[in-house]
């Protein structure tokens, strides 16, 4: 059971953020604001700074600041991230927030050891096996938009615990002196832009469904313009009550209550016709959640310690497969061409083997999965001048000897369906801690629920369950369990110390996205603002190959004569156009700091060092 413990802000720890107010906030209001106005109140976005200190990378600029001035008042990198955290919840409110999950993942510079917390959501003790199946039916939901906008989709919270959990053991804050930033912000406002706005339009329907959602989001059934400012009051008392209580009133209570009613009876405005059904959460689901700290994932990759997040999440062992079966070539001296080919057939290796081996169960073949000898063997699957025809069979990992002739197994490695919203942050302080953290609520916009008078999106996490019962698919749906993620926040060490954090939003393509800055730093000699920008392929094992259109524009047709199927992974001027947002630091010597994000994806990222050098 979770309870965190009860804190005060004390006078002579305040952290105050200086915020420009625009006039007093009002309740739920998105109102305009002058160009004049906005400049003076959005912070500036830079994409990529070098400097020394501390430095913090997300998305967005105002929750970017917001951890960079706890850092400048004496907070470590945990206090940090977790600030930012609580930011991101007012100005990414559809990726994430209080009623979502997620992976933390902690470097402790003292100790030079890594380690993780999972906090992603769980099923409540009533999931039935066929909860996704249409009783009218008996066929299983479509996955859009019924099923993720529901009551049934609502796993248990996980974020919240996290947030406690990870100041418990490693901060030097209270939880109200985090909170407080994001609390002042969601009072005052930011401004709204292009993302934002375009995101709230590609959710108009499912939002106009629930009279809560509408009243926060929409105004007059529409999004709110570009330019003016978004205010939400009431996740500002809701931080504010969790400041004065601690994280146990999220779990236990009134706020308990409400959010487990929400499932079982959504807020309904009659206004669409989706059928949003219901979920069978309680309040006792909430107080039974606990975050689990796990070893991470570790495997050498040229000489370089990398580690992830293990199960619940498939992202530590996917990418660390994907790695060691690339090591066995030399991408140096290898065509572009070739290490797009190698890259796209060690992601349908790995990702056959998640299929059919990762979820939230015991007895996860890791070692396994992770070892040289098993990444021989499945490295000996592929052909150079030929490509696969997904889907590839999973390895053998009960006869694994790194022979050739090592039959596969049968079954197929086809993947659920994940939504491809989320966020990512990443965070240094002058000691050397490093925290790399993926939070979500799934599908943007999540289940599209906002629970009432409380300001936050209820997540669809549950979605991530293979929706139709198996009882031997590791990502069956089972009460209390965790749905398979694909969450991948990854440290690299060198000699035991920091080289390399990254991580990134966008469902089953967090691993590729991943997957593909490594090589693009590692063995293609990138920068790592290059290694970000550069267009990116999403390979999971199915057919078609997904992938944005710059990279089909670089590499479609000589991959194709190499029989890849590959296809736009959205059309343009959607939100699912581009593949992940991802934020990144690098640490080079004598305490230099490279702190990265997005140049243009969603919008572009912020990224903020302490004591810059440049700025770009």
């Amino acid at each position: 059971m979770f309870s965190g413990p009860l804190v005060t802000l004390t006078a002579a720890l305040a952290l105050t953020v200086a915020l420009p107010v625009l006039g007093a906030p009002t309740a739920d209001a998105a109102a305009p604001a002058s160009p004049a106005t906005r400049r003076a109140h959005e912070p500036p976005r830079h994409a990529t700074v070098v400097g020394r200190g501390g430095a913090v990378t997300s998305v967005d600029p105002y929750a970017s600041r917001i951890g960079l001035q706890v850092l400048q008042h004496g907070g470590n990198a945990v206090d940090a991230a977790i600030a930012t955290a609580a930011a991101l919840g007012v100005t990414e409110p559809y990726s994430s927030g209080l009623g979502g999950g997620g992976f933390f993942v902690y470097y402790d510079a003292q100790h030079h050891r890594v380690k993780t917390l999972d906090g992603r959501e769980t099923a409540p003790a009533r999931m039935k096996h066929d909860a996704f199946i249409d009783p009218s039916t008996g066929k299983p939901y479509n996955f859009t938009p019924e099923l993720v906008t529901s009551g049934v989709s609502v796993g248990v919270p996980g974020s919240p615990a996290t947030w406690q959990a990870a100041l418990d053991r490693w901060g030097s804050m209270s939880l109200a002196q985090v909170l407080k930033p994001a609390a002042a912000l969601a009072r005052r406002g930011f401004v709204v832009d292009k993302t934002f706005n375009l995101q709230t339009n590609e959710n108009a329907e499912r939002f106009n469904t629930f009279t809560s959602t509408r009243k926060l989001f929409l105004r007059h059934g529409k999004a709110p313009k570009v330019g003016s400012v978004f205010r939400n009051p009431q996740l500002a008392d809701t931080y504010d009550l969790l400041a004065r209580r601690g994280m146990g009133a999220f779990y236990h209570g009134a706020l308990a209550q409400e959010l487990a009613r929400t499932t079982r009876k959504p807020p309904k405005s009659g206004r669409t016709d989706l059928p949003v059904p219901t979920g069978k959460m309680r309040a006792k689901d909430l107080a039974a959640y606990d975050v689990i700290q796990h070893r991470p994932t570790h495997v050498n990759y040229r000489g370089l310690d990398v580690y992830g997040m293990p199960p619940s999440s498939s992202g530590g062992t996917t990418v660390g497969e994907a790695l060691n079966i690339l090591e066995r070539y030399d991408l140096r001296s290898t065509t572009p061409v070739q290490v797009q080919h190698l890259l796209i057939e060690a992601a349908h290796l790995a990702f056959a083997d998640r299929a059919k081996y990762v979820g939230d169960q015991s007895g996860v073949p890791i070692s396994t999965l992770l070892s040289d000898q098993y990444a021989a063997e499945r490295a000996c699957q592929i052909d150079p001048l030929h490509a696969f025809t997904p889907p590839v069979t999973a390895g053998n990992v009960a006869n694994s000897d790194g022979n050739c002739a090592t039959p596969s197994t049968r079954g197929d490695g086809a993947t659920g369906a994940e939504g491809t919203n989320t966020t990512n942050l990443t965070v240094a302080d002058q000691d050397g801690n490093v925290v790399e953290y993926t939070l979500t609520i799934e599908q943007t916009g999540g289940s599209g629920i906002v629970l009432p008078g409380r300001g936050f999106l209820l997540n669809n996490e549950l979605t991530d369950f293979t929706a139709t019962y198996d009882p031997a698919d590791p990502n069956r749906i089972e009460p209390r369990k965790r749905p398979r993620s694909s969450i991948s926040p990854t440290i690299v060490l060198q000699h035991e110390k920091p080289l390399l954090a990254l991580g990134s939003p966008g469902g089953s393509t967090i691993i590729t996205t991943v997957l593909e800055i490594l090589v693009n730093r590692l063995d293609r000699g990138m920068s790592l603002a290059d290694a970000i920008a550069a267009p990116r392929v999403a390979p999971n094992n199915t057919t078609p190959v997904k992938a944005e259109q710059a990279y089909l524009d670089l590499y479609q047709a000589a991959l194709t004569a190499l029989g890849h199927n590959l296809v736009p992974v959205a059309a343009p001027g959607t939100s699912a156009a581009e593949i992940g947002a991802a934020t990144a630091i690098e640490f080079g010597p004598h305490g230099l700091l490279t702190a990265a994000a997005e140049p243009t994806r969603r919008g572009g990222g912020a990224a903020d060092v302490v004591k810059p050098s440049h700025a770009g």
